[in-house]
């Protein structure tokens, strides 16, 4: 470990096999910018990840890491957390896939848990590891191997679905956009309660459609406007404005109690803190006999 914390402070002897031009480098290079601003250690972070292209980030960051099943990042970050939230980060990572197919009742009960994780969901609105099929959030009429002649669903709207479920903290990023994303990632750190931050990650392989290009000439800062992210019913607005123009950034947030505010026997000590001195573990073992 370098004395000086720097972005190679995380990394591993794993170099990322992404696409050359995937929009995963850049979320990869802001994530790797939030922690080192926030002067937050590789053993001081734990990361969850699902399948997927963005999941082999599980190879290429240096952190706790647990590489869960397809749809399952939510879940093992939530036992993280409860286990032990002395830690500075606990950040869950998944594509919208994993996000919003899958694993979409975990992300809605983990919005309502308000449990203290950052989600940074990486959204190519197609699944890129089983090379074009149509995602949760691939637009309708969208054609790919999966719908050749068009997507006839309409696509899931995640940062309306987080606010309607009573996610804290909702945001958006663009991979092209990497010192903006790096600032929303150190804000959804710092945060205490759910986030999630919903990054459009172009797929340069398989989706000719929703590319680097293409984003920016429809996206802006909602920070480059009068915007306060503390109008539920305004947020609510700007989630749905998916046309000409596209908002990035922090769409909504509140301080409201977490999870495990709620629970007296871990707002004192984390469970891992917990001695077992005085606990019968025999006897425990025999109500499940």
């Amino acid at each position: 470990m370098p004395e000086n914390l720097n972005i190679k402070s995380y990394e591993t002897p794993v170099k990322p096999s992404w696409c050359p031009g995937c929009g995963n480098h850049a979320i990869w290079v802001a994530l790797r910018q939030a922690l080192v601003k926030m002067k937050i250690k590789p053993w001081e972070v734990a990361f969850t990840f699902g399948i997927g292209c963005n999941s082999n980030g599980a190879n290429f960051i240096k952190g706790y890491i647990l590489h869960a099943l397809h749809g399952r990042p939510l879940p093992c970050a939530e036992a993280i957390r409860w286990t032990n939230h002395k830690l500075k980060a606990v950040i869950a990572i998944g594509g919208d896939g994993d996000s919003f197919g899958i694993g979409l009742s975990h992300f809605i009960h983990a919005c309502r848990r308000n449990v203290d994780v950052l989600y940074l969901t990486h959204d190519n609105q197609i699944y890129g590891l089983t090379t074009g099929q149509t995602s949760p959030t691939s637009v309708k009429g969208f054609k790919s191997k999966s719908t050749p002649f068009g997507n006839i669903e309409e696509p899931i709207n995640p940062l309306a679905l987080a606010l309607s479920n009573g996610a804290s903290f909702v945001a958006r990023g663009f991979a092209g956009e990497t010192e903006h994303l790096t600032s929303l990632i150190i804000n959804g750190i710092k945060h205490r309660g759910f986030a999630l931050i919903d990054v459009f990650q172009p797929c340069i392989t398989f989706n000719h459609l929703n590319t680097f290009a293409w984003f920016r000439e429809r996206v802006y800062k909602l920070e480059e406007t009068n915007y306060q992210p503390t109008n539920k019913k305004l947020a609510w607005q700007k989630s749905l404005e998916l046309g000409h123009k596209i908002p990035l950034g922090l769409f909504y947030q509140e301080r409201k109690a977490t999870y495990f505010d709620e629970l007296p026997q871990l707002k004192k000590e984390a469970l891992v803190e917990k001695s077992l001195k005085n606990i019968n573990l025999n006897k425990a073992l025999e109500e499940y006999q």
